[in-house]
């Protein structure tokens, strides 16, 4: 049975996922991170930049922005 992502946040994510979008993740401290998107899970987001990984927890991420629009199409295909 393949699962999908049946929220928005799942959909953001998985997309970037997929698409190897670049993102910038902005933290509430103010800090940011560039990367793109390896994976996640319900606590947390995996980035990857030039070959280093970060783990980082979502409770710490204020807002992630996209290098191109993400789409917000369900595609059974993928």
């Amino acid at each position: 049975m393949n699962k999908s992502p049946n929220n928005l946040q799942d959909l953001f994510l998985n997309n970037a996922r997929k698409n190897k979008t670049p993102v910038i993740i902005y933290l509430t401290n103010g800090f940011q991170l560039k990367g793109n998107v390896k994976g996640f899970d319900n606590f947390t987001v995996i980035l990857d930049n030039d070959g280093k990984q970060m783990m980082i927890y979502k409770h710490a991420v204020s807002t992630i922005i996209p290098s191109k629009p993400i789409l917000f199409v369900q595609d059974d295909n993928n």
